[in-house]
């Protein structure tokens, strides 16, 4: 499908509700033909989570038109802020304490993408054969990493694995991190939930990219979650971005 930047996207989803859980929290958004793609984790344990990825991945799909990315990830955190606000609300009116949802949403206009996020859903780039993760999860865990109280290996196994410290609905007030990249032709990008990146490693994400097919990539990705036990929700977005008008196209496929 051609979108609105320069280059042609394709993309493709899967969301599992997983081996263990009776209803999937998690909602996924792919519009390859408006540059938006975005995944939405309904906060484990909390009231409803399917309600919140649901109201946080409605808000985006209706994201308007616009020129620029900068404009597009201001529309975006706009509509996420809206979301944040509706949850707050439907907590009050339910006298619970939170509805909420993780979000990492990825925009593309012209030559750039942007991205922004909240809690631990993630986004990875895959280029030339290097596996990069754009985000930082927001996340206890993360934050213990940081300040060198944990290894990656004690991570693993940590009682504060799964929580979170920021999430749209959480708070009244939602802080959003976002960037921006240039796009170069043949990047795969992943936005998954955690579901995923707790189950799969670095090296296999790689290599179910390199295949440079998006509905491939999300299948064998979910598979393997679901293989290891599906204990969480499992969700995949995998886009990809190709420049007709690249120099060496013919090298990089020469089936093209």
């Amino acid at each position: 499908m051609t979108s609105a930047s320069q280059f042609r996207w394709e993309s493709s989803t899967r969301s599992d509700t997983g081996r263990v859980r009776e209803i999937n929290e998690d909602a996924c958004l792919a519009q390859p033909e408006r540059g938006c793609w975005a995944v939405a984790d309904g906060m484990g344990g909390h009231a409803v989570g399917d309600l919140a990825s649901r109201v946080v991945i409605d808000e985006l799909s209706r994201l308007p038109p616009s020129h620029g990315i900068g404009r597009l990830l201001a529309d975006a955190r706009t509509s996420l802020l809206s979301a944040n606000r509706q949850l707050r609300e439907e907590a009050a009116r339910r006298q619970v304490q939170r509805i909420g949802s993780t979000v990492v949403v990825l925009l593309a206009r012209d030559c750039y993408c942007g991205y922004l996020w909240a809690g631990d859903s993630r986004l990875y780039l895959y280029r030339h054969g290097q596996l990069n993760l754009l985000t930082r999860d927001h996340s206890q865990i993360e934050a213990l990493k940081a300040a060198g109280h944990l290894t990656d290996e004690e991570a693993l196994h940590h009682p504060a694995q799964h929580m979170i410290t920021r999430a749209v609905g959480a708070t009244d007030l939602l802080d959003l991190d976002e960037n921006t990249l240039a796009v170069a032709d043949g990047d795969m990008f992943l936005l998954c939930s955690d579901g995923l990146s707790n189950q799969v490693g670095d090296e296999e994400m790689a290599s179910a990219l390199a295949t440079v097919d998006c509905r491939r990539a999300c299948e064998v990705l979910v598979d393997l979650a679901l293989a290891r036990g599906g204990r969480d929700n499992i969700t995949a977005v995998v886009a990809h971005a190709e420049d007709a008008e690249a120099s060496d196209k013919t090298l990089l496929n020469p089936t093209a």
